[in-house]
């Protein structure tokens, strides 16, 4: 008899700080994590106002001169990114929810988007209103274990 197992596949949103942390260093968990992404180990959710909120903080000065790359080098990431993503439609709005406008948009993909797992240095601000949807907040290493655990 076989037996079949099924694994979930994660669904997570990725928050920009993790991005750009992918782009300052090659050793780090959120490095892997954008290679677990490009490889489709995880279901990657991201919604309009996120991708052009990635495009926005990851082509700033200070992150292309602390890494040595280009506008173009980031648009090449976010591409390969863009093609791999599972696009979310923001149907509905929970504003004001946390204290930074800017991370609404990111909650907002999460919840829209059915996520489990929102990827954050941030927890102390995102995690609690995250955890009100039912969604985990967790910092890169440990949504990175979290994947590989699932995929073992």
């Amino acid at each position: 008899m076989l037996l079949h197992v099924i694994v979930a596949v994660m669904r997570v949103v990725l928050d920009t700080d993790g991005l750009a942390a992918a782009l300052r260093s090659d050793q780090g968990a959120s490095r892997q994590l954008l290679l677990a992404a490009l490889d489709r180990r995880f279901v990657s959710l991201v919604s309009v106002p996120l991708m052009l909120e990635y495009e926005a903080v990851l082509t700033r000065q200070e992150h292309r001169a602390a890494v040595g790359i280009t506008t173009e080098d980031v648009d090449v990431v976010l591409d390969a990114l863009a093609a791999v993503i599972e696009a979310v439609r923001l149907s509905f709005l929970w504003r004001p929810t946390l204290k930074d406008a800017a991370d609404e948009m990111v909650l907002e993909t999460a919840v829209n988007g059915k996520a489990d797992r929102r990827v954050t240095f941030n927890l102390k601000h995102l995690g609690k209103a995250a955890l009100e949807f039912g969604i985990r907040a967790t910092r890169p290493g440990g949504a990175l274990r979290e994947i590989t655990e699932r995929q073992r």
